[in-house]
């Protein structure tokens, strides 16, 4: 598939990484950073991460769709090939190539945020506007959980 001239705009003056070890370190850093849990978006076997630091474009591509159900919410998700997106602290908007399963349907995501890094919910939206949270902790790995159950003894 030739890339278009836009995509090429887009793109220009990105931080451009290639492999599965790079590319993984990348992406954990990118949704900590972010102050999203690691878990939160699980690609596989990633061949090229890039980031426009001036835009906050990010496009992560794998070699090919993968599904992950997560358990904790009961919830289907499918990646596409390549996943974009503009990212600021605590939001990934105007997202591309992820859906959701809701009953029957897949129902794309375009935008996932957090009130703030401390926050207990992420907001999963629809192109509807439509949205649905979860608690953040659904998302996280096990050393995440053990932080989080330490800086909160109550739960």
């Amino acid at each position: 598939m030739a890339s278009t001239s836009n995509e090429k705009e887009e793109r220009a003056g990105a931080e451009i990484v290639y492999g599965a070890e790079e590319c993984y370190r990348s992406s954990v850093e990118l949704l900590e950073e972010l102050g999203f849990p690691k878990g939160v978006m699980p690609l596989k076997d990633l061949v090229e991460c890039g980031r426009v630091k001036a835009t906050g474009f990010v496009w992560m591509k794998q070699k090919a769709p993968y599904e992950h159900f997560f358990e904790a919410t009961n919830t289907r998700v499918s990646y596409a090939v390549e996943v974009t997106a503009y990212v600021e602290r605590c939001c990934m908007k105007k997202m591309t190539g992820v859906k959701s399963k809701q009953m029957f349907l897949w129902v794309p995501i375009v935008e996932m945020r957090m009130e703030e890094p401390t926050s207990k919910k992420i907001l999963f939206k629809t192109p509807m506007g439509i949205g649905k949270s979860f608690p953040v902790i659904a998302f996280m790995d096990d050393e995440e959980k053990r932080q989080y159950y330490l800086q909160n003894p109550q739960f």
